[in-house]
């Protein structure tokens, strides 16, 4: 093959997702959706579950099979020696639904949980896998409009007080001995006790909660809970929102989802980017497979301080720039016209106006709205021409 050009626009899958939104992405993007089924998520990337093309000289290729001809040149040396692939997944996410509580492993943890249960011969795709690749999966979320989600334990005795209030029989117990021992241990051994909940006591526990939500269907969080339970009727993910901070990103506010730590999407349209991974345990709100011993056993249960949750960007001219702690992605947004200098394979996503590539070579890539387009790092140098607001992913 030879050399990429700098820019090629991208032709990305849209996943149907039954929790997708059938209006969002239409809306924002002026995407038809003929069908008017659920849009939840654009992929942007190399992932095989859902791998974006590029056209080559006419034909539809897909980025993967592209990357591998020359993964030097598209990828740059330190990434091809570090990953050997597209380290990064870039996504629209757009929740009409809530999506199940997760928690994602670490680096370490994944391998280790990838091989053991390669060696148990458990088939990749059955639905008690709990690991379907050998990497971690930090992720990063920036409004595109109101994102209502869930991130992060709260303080210890934020836990314990509504619990209290309720006044839940079936976990009197429970309650007790956390609020006696208010460490990363108790709520470990409370946070277990609440996933384990089983026939009686669990129907027990949620028809207290049921209760006491209806009588203060007023307040914001029994709201939620109310919202949930027509999605999820008898779910012990229920709790969640006792349990772990309830927070709406504003348009162009962003937070990251760190591993070992639950979170859950609401409801909600962002841009979306994280490591290349599909590595999922379950915390509720979800009719699939929950591996409860895996889940705690790959959950750091501290409470997340209340202003570790938004992320605040380095601005630099008319960029953001947010800090990443992990070598996978970068994610900068900006704002008009700008110079960029390519680190790695890039892709630019234009949110709301056309966006115009230009290449030192002569070579030129309209993007519109809702589209996105592949550089790679031979491309070494380019500028964007816009009145409106791109994305960047790149590492």
């Amino acid at each position: 093959m030879k050399q990429l050009p700098p820019f090629t626009l991208m032709k990305n899958v849209i996943q149907d997702y039954a929790w997708g939104s059938t209006t969002s992405i239409e809306q924002l993007f002026d995407m038809p959706n003929p069908s008017q089924g659920p849009q939840a998520e654009i992929w942007m990337g190399a992932h095989p579950n859902g791998c974006s093309q590029i056209e080559i000289d006419g034909a539809l290729l897909n980025l993967d099979e592209v990357i591998k001809q020359d993964k030097v040149a598209i990828l740059g040396q330190a990434t091809t020696d570090t990953f050997n692939e597209l380290p990064y997944l870039f996504k629209v996410l757009a929740a009409e639904k809530a999506l199940s509580i997760q928690v994602h492993p670490s680096k370490q943890a994944a391998e280790i949980g990838f091989e053991k249960e390669n060696q148990a011969g458990i088939d990749i795709k059955a639905a008690n896998r709990n690991y379907k690749d050998p990497n971690h999966k930090p992720e990063l979320v920036y409004a595109l409009t109101p994102y209502q989600a869930m991130n992060g334990f709260k303080a210890y005795p934020a836990i314990i007080k509504p619990f209290e209030n309720i006044g839940i029989a079936a976990l009197e117990a429970e309650v007790a001995t956390f609020k006696a021992n208010q460490t990363q241990q108790g709520l470990t051994t409370f946070f277990e006790a609440i996933l384990s909940l089983k026939g009686e006591r669990k129907a027990s526990a949620l028809n207290a909660l049921m209760v006491h939500v209806e009588k203060n269907a007023s307040c914001k969080i029994a709201g939620l809970i109310l919202e949930l339970s027509k999605q999820y009727p008898g779910d012990v993910g229920l709790f969640a929102p006792l349990m772990l901070h309830v927070v709406t990103l504003q348009p162009g506010e962003a937070m990251f989802l760190d591993a070992c730590t639950p979170h859950a999407y609401i409801k909600g349209t962002g841009l979306e980017i994280m490591a290349n991974s599909d590595n999922v345990l379950r915390a509720g709100l979800t009719p699939k497979y929950m591996d409860v011993p895996e889940l705690i056993a790959n959950t750091i249960c501290v409470p997340k301080p209340n202003d570790e949750i938004l992320m605040t960007p380095r601005v630099e001219g008319n960029a953001k720039h947010y800090p990443i702690p992990v070598a996978d992605f970068n994610f900068s947004v900006y704002q008009g016209n700008s110079e960029i200098e390519c680190q790695s394979a890039e892709i630019i996503f234009a949110i709301d106006q056309d966006v115009i590539l230009r290449h030192q070579s002569g070579v030129e890539l309209c993007i519109s709205k809702g589209q996105s387009a592949f550089i790679p790092l031979s491309a070494a140098q380019y500028q964007v021409d816009t009145n409106g607001t791109f994305a960047r992913a790149y590492n």
